[in-house]
């Protein structure tokens, strides 16, 4: 997309939004749980892939681009569900400046043995 303006029909598919809660537990650690914080409509684009290997195992990233209305309750680490695929967001920015759509660019990790 690049910057260009999406039109309000082409948001076609329901995504969920979860951010990204983190609290203490009783060792004094962190539990990271995510909080469901509505559903949108988007446009989601699945950009690239790549596969790579890491400690004995051979891993793939897919990446996609997601569209939806402006908002400022999403941050970098929050989760975008899409048909079932939990999508980590790793940028969120505002499309044009002028707040009416945001563009989240997110991965997919996936282990494959």
């Amino acid at each position: 997309m690049n910057g260009k303006i999406p039109s309000i029909g082409s948001l076609r598919e329901r995504v969920q939004l979860f951010t990204k809660v983190m609290s203490k537990d009783d060792a004094g650690g962190h539990v990271v749980s995510f909080v469901s914080i509505g559903d949108v409509w988007a446009k989601v684009i699945p950009s690239k892939g790549r596969t790579f290997f890491e400690v004995n195992s051979r891993s793939a990233i897919a990446t996609h681009e997601v569209l939806m209305r402006f908002r400022d309750d999403l941050n970098v680490g929050d989760q975008i569900i899409y048909r079932d695929e939990k999508l980590e967001l790793v940028s969120v920015n505002d499309l044009n400046g002028r707040r009416a759509y945001l563009r989240c660019i997110c991965t997919k990790k996936t282990v494959a043995g």
